[in-house]
């Protein structure tokens, strides 16, 4: 019964259309919460939020990296699910475009770009 009891905690996570967004995302490598807020259009603490629901579910882990934490998936099956879900047109693309909003992290603004 734990099986089961774990699959339906980690569809459960995944019940929501913003955090299977994120985990959309994350299937194709790490990104910070400025990487979502800037490809989702969401806000910083509605992403945050969402992210806590993925970690609780052990969906999600995280690394920090001076003041920025940067998430990946941590359950491979996740991706597995997703490509089994999602059609191929829903999906996130590869590489995490900034849509809305700049993204000022040290991944996509390296700190010799902001010196000039």
């Amino acid at each position: 019964m734990k099986r089961v009891d774990r699959t339906a905690d980690l569809l459960k996570a995944l019940g929501h259309p913003a955090r299977l967004q994120i985990a959309d995302l994350l299937r194709h490598g790490e990104a910070c919460v400025c990487h979502l807020e800037a490809y989702l259009g969401y806000r910083q603490p509605y992403i945050s939020q969402q992210i806590m629901v993925l970690r609780k579910a052990g969906l999600v882990a995280e690394r920090r990296d001076g003041t920025y934490v940067f998430y990946r998936l941590s359950d491979p099956r996740v991706a597995g699910l997703l490509d089994a879900l999602l059609p191929e047109d829903s999906r996130a693309r590869k590489q995490v475009t900034h849509r809305h909003l700049p993204c000022f992290c040290p991944v996509c603004s390296p700190a010799e770009e902001l010196i000039t």
